[in-house]
């Protein structure tokens, strides 16, 4: 008869949970340190001149003029938002595409994911038709802020 109250002796002694982490621990203090031993290295190291070249505002090679706080356009957060629209539309485009070849064994249709993806699409088409009749991609009839 076995005794239940002790445990089995031939049962690995597993270590303790959070010993598993001690990678991980290790890589990020790795990588803390290496970050700031670079940056203390090149303060160390690098030479330290302040001229007025070096002080002026830079934007790629070309000397800034005017107000670095202009307004933007209206047009420009909505291309904005429109890319970041469509970029995650594509995204969703994918795991179908992954898995396209085994949507007959899923759904139990053959056409099932194809009509899917259809209807889909064509919303996202109605969407680009209407932002295209709106003129929201039209740049060069500027109206001013939409």
């Amino acid at each position: 008869m076995q005794d239940t109250a002790s445990p089995s002796k031939d049962r690995m002694q597993t270590p303790h949970y959070f010993w598993n982490y001690l990678p991980l621990l290790l890589q990020i203090l790795v990588a803390v340190g290496l970050g700031t031993g670079m940056v203390a290295g090149s303060f160390l190291i690098g030479k330290h001149r302040r001229t007025i070249a070096k002080l002026e505002t830079y934007e790629c090679g070309i000397v800034a003029e005017g107000d670095a706080r202009g307004r933007f356009s209206v047009r420009f957060y909505l291309v904005a938002m429109l890319f970041i629209l469509f970029d995650v539309e594509v995204v969703f485009l994918l795991p179908w595409a992954v898995i396209y070849t085994h949507l007959k064994d899923i759904t139990g249709s053959r056409y099932f994911g194809f009509w899917e993806m259809v209807v889909y699409l064509g919303f996202v088409f109605v969407g680009f038709f209407y932002i295209l009749k709106k003129g929201v991609l039209d740049w060069a009839a500027d109206r001013g802020d939409l």
